[in-house]
């Protein structure tokens, strides 16, 4: 992650459009501040998408005060609701005090499944025992991967998803890309031989969305006097949060809830990026559900004087290929960001997720969740 400055920008948010495109032109030049103030250019939307007949416009903003792994982050947000730009970068602010976001990501391991259907009894050993070849015909279609350090690295079978039913799970290191292109082509790349190991009819080939292997970890320790806001002292701030997050645990109604202040923070700098938010978004929610039981996505408790945070999720991001290539707008959200890996932008989602979230909780603790956000609401009418 390079920095590109300092993501304190005090009184950001009272400057004009104006003076704030000024502060962004002197961090990445004037060319960068034309291509975000021109948009998307309806003939790059054309082809991007069918049918394309138009163009529907996001606000763009910039959450500031983050500070992730000792680096000054300024996270890019495109979302049309208010209040979460300011919720996160006030978040960000306290957590900053106390050294910032620390964080941690899986490699970029994605998984292409291949559905065989009706195998012979002895399809398992015999894949396990070809699984050298089968990677060497998952890398021979994607040469060019293979040649950058990435490709398939481990063939796995599945016996658990049905009696007349085996299922290969084709693990592939994608470096900075999502991957979902490349994994579906090496899955149809291996199905033949797949067949003919197995005697097994083939059935889907297709990445799966459950980045189990590819998670993404951020936490935080907040001293409590740090959380103190309108009448309420920082430990009573701090054990509401806490308490709140029991609540999730306890009932799915309001676990989703809680998801979905993360998903604020994530989403926005998703979208902003030009990554599949919806992809992350189902992953993120399975692992919710992961133990049978459909729970939240961070963890908050009060210890030692601090209030301690943390989030774990299935982040298959990337800062290459896609729309993140295309879209002008996500190419200069990719260099306000100073992302230099899809692990860099994995790092910076889960924290803005935990921003978010602490925002939210911490708000519901003290004055309650409507006051600052229908305050923001009103500058639209």
């Amino acid at each position: 992650m390079k920095t590109q400055g300092t993501s304190r920008l005090s009184g950001f948010y009272r400057k004009t459009l104006e003076e704030r495109l000024e502060i962004i032109g002197r961090r990445l030049g004037d060319r960068a501040v034309e291509a975000v103030k021109r948009g998307l250019p309806l003939d790059v939307a054309d082809n991007m998408v069918e049918n394309t007949v138009g163009i529907l416009g996001l606000p763009l903003g910039v959450a500031t005060n983050f500070v992730i792994d000792g680096v000054e982050v300024l996270v890019p947000m495109a979302i049309e609701e208010p209040s979460v730009i300011a919720a996160a970068s006030n978040a960000a602010r306290m957590v900053r005090g106390a050294g910032g976001f620390v964080t941690d990501v899986d490699p970029p391991h994605t998984v292409a499944q291949i559905e065989l259907l009706d195998p012979r009894p002895d399809a398992p050993a015999r894949i396990a025992e070809a699984e050298a070849e089968l990677l060497e015909v998952a890398d021979a279609s994607q040469p060019e991967l293979l040649s950058l350090g990435g490709g398939a690295r481990l063939v796995e079978t599945r016996e658990d998803v049905g009696r007349d039913r085996i299922v290969i799970h084709l693990v592939v290191d994608c470096l900075d890309a999502m991957g979902a292109n490349i994994v579906n082509t090496m899955a149809e790349a291996v199905s033949t031989k797949l067949a003919e190991l197995s005697g097994a009819r083939v059935g889907l080939r297709i990445l799966t969305n459950f980045a189990d292997r590819r998670r993404a970890r951020a936490r935080c320790a907040i001293p409590l006097e740090a959380l103190a806001r309108r009448g309420f002292s920082g430990e009573q701030v701090a054990r509401g949060v806490a308490a709140a997050c029991e609540f999730a645990k306890a009932d799915p109604y309001r676990a989703v809830t809680h998801n979905k202040g993360i998903f604020n923070g994530v989403d926005a700098l998703l979208v902003a990026t030009g990554n599949d938010w919806r992809a992350v978004e189902a992953g993120g929610h399975a692992w919710a559900a992961r133990n049978g039981t459909y729970g939240p996505l961070t963890q908050w408790r009060v210890e030692g004087g601090r209030l301690m945070g943390s989030i774990e999720m299935p982040m298959a991001v990337g800062i290459v290929g896609g729309a993140s290539r295309a879209h002008p707008v996500a190419r200069f959200s990719l260099e306000l960001l100073g992302a230099e890996t899809g692990g860099d932008l994995a790092k910076v989602a889960v924290c803005a997720g935990l921003a978010s979230n602490l925002a939210a909780l911490a708000a519901l603790a003290g004055e309650g969740i409507q006051r600052g956000h229908m305050r923001l609401h009103a500058r639209k009418t």
